[in-house]
């Protein structure tokens, strides 16, 4: 079956236009990974939001002046569509040589833009390079298993048979791994990030074992948002957890990075980055 991103410009030629088009803008239904996990729009186990981090982002003032900035884009979980980060790179560059009256148009035309394309609210922040701490680099908390003595030996499968836990009473665990990576459904390219998962129950998941699952994604395709959740699902299957949160930080591409969060409560997700972003 096509995947719904070959209609995109991903892993095509593409010439880039430097006057605002959103048009360029590429959706992807969300109901397509949903479907593959058993869930549908009504009954989602999760709250949480796709946070975008924008480091190429220009346009220009009436004066011509060009000005910079970064932005922070939130996407709601529940949107029916996540939007073709390839897409979003064209649109941010079509602002390059387009006049806006000040930051303010800007940030309305982004949000009227991105909400549109997703199907719901999206919010956008912006921040100006001088602006002190916009996006200060913080380390993530809890037990990093990157270092765990064990053998590893599958990298293709997402496999959820590799996660093992204790039944032996109440448990709240902060883990986290650099480990993380994963391929593009359609070009190949993998993507590197970091994933923390925070959770407390009955039960006491494995150190050992959530290295070897997320190493277990090494040569799996898919995108950011859909190994997010799957990690969600599988997570949430094993432990029948009280609270489930799972986030994970990817590598910027393309001037874009993308950080899925997922938790079955609700969460002030902060802006932060990590030393690789």
């Amino acid at each position: 079956m096509q995947h719904p991103a070959e209609q995109s410009l991903l892993g095509k030629q593409a010439s880039y236009s430097s006057q605002y088009d959103a048009g360029l803008l590429f959706a992807i239904e969300r109901t397509h990974n949903w479907a593959r996990l058993g869930l549908s729009a009504g009954e989602l186990p999760w709250q949480g939001v796709d946070i975008w981090s924008a480091y190429e982002l220009s346009w220009l003032l009436p004066s011509g002046r060009p000005v910079v900035a970064m932005a922070e884009v939130r996407v709601p979980a529940c949107s029916p569509c996540i939007i073709e980060s390839k897409s979003f790179k064209l649109y941010l560059n079509s602002f390059n040589q387009t006049c806006f009256a000040d930051t303010h148009q800007v940030k309305m035309t982004l949000e009227h833009d991105l909400s549109a394309i997703a199907g719901i609210p999206v919010a956008v922040q912006l921040f100006e390079l001088q602006q002190p701490n916009a996006l200060a680099v913080v380390e993530l908390p809890g037990l990093c298993v990157d270092m765990l003595d064990i053998e590893i030996s599958q990298y293709n499968g997402a496999d959820a048979g590799l996660l093992t836990c204790d039944e032996d009473g109440p448990h709240s665990q902060q883990l986290h791994s650099h480990l993380l990576r994963s391929l593009c459904p359609v070009t190949g390219q993998p993507d590197w990030g970091s994933v923390l998962v925070e959770y407390s129950g009955s039960r006491r998941l494995q150190p050992e074992s959530l290295l070897r699952y997320l190493v277990s994604f090494r040569e799996h395709q898919d995108f950011h948002e859909h190994c997010v959740e799957r990690i969600y699902c599988d997570l949430s299957q094993l432990l029948a957890p009280e609270s489930l949160s799972v986030q994970a930080r990817y590598l910027r591409r393309g001037g874009l990075d993308i950080n899925p969060c997922r938790s079955s409560q609700p969460h002030d997700w902060h802006s932060l980055r990590l030393v690789r972003q």
